[in-house]
């Protein structure tokens, strides 16, 4: 009876194990995250009303990240503000491959690079992309945050979710 305990529960951990989580390059468990729930709530955070950021798509999503619609995605939310000169741009994507995340990554931070290199006019912008970053998190979870008041916070709450 206890040899037939023993194995239930072990499968039970197994199984409970798999569930709900991917394994990330150094081999601990990632959960999955939902990215337009992490968005909403960094919009929260910022005090951003629905209508400030609107969303990248189309042609728009090409001249701003060549290539990062041609990328397979699990999810993909791209943000700027609708109309400010506030530098607010995030970028969250789950890539489906490792080696798509990397592709991604190179794609958002040749956008960074662009901006401080000519793309950013005033002081105040430059500075704000030169402090963005892109952060990986997992195989698969890629983002970019540039954002002159939020920064910090903004890669805080990204980290926090896969912690």
């Amino acid at each position: 009876m206890k040899r037939i305990a023993g194995w239930m529960l072990a499968a039970v951990l197994l199984l409970s194990a798999g569930c709900g989580a991917q394994r990330n390059g150094g081999g601990a468990e990632t959960a999955e995250v939902a990215l337009g729930t992490l968005y909403a709530a960094m919009a929260e955070s910022c005090g951003w009303d629905e209508d400030y950021m609107t969303d990248v798509e189309g042609d728009l999503l090409e001249d701003y990240y060549p290539g990062l619609g041609a990328i397979p995605a699990e999810q993909l939310l791209a943000k700027i503000p609708a109309m400010s000169s506030d530098v607010n741009e995030i970028v969250l994507i789950q890539c489906g491959t490792g080696e798509d995340a990397k592709s991604a990554a190179d794609i958002l931070q040749a956008r960074i690079d662009s901006q401080v290199e000519g793309g950013a006019w005033y002081p105040e912008t430059l500075e704000a992309w030169e402090n963005a970053k892109v952060l990986r998190q997992g195989e698969t979870y890629v983002a970019l945050i540039a954002s002159g008041a939020f920064q910090e916070e903004l890669e805080e709450q990204f980290q926090m979710q896969f912690s």
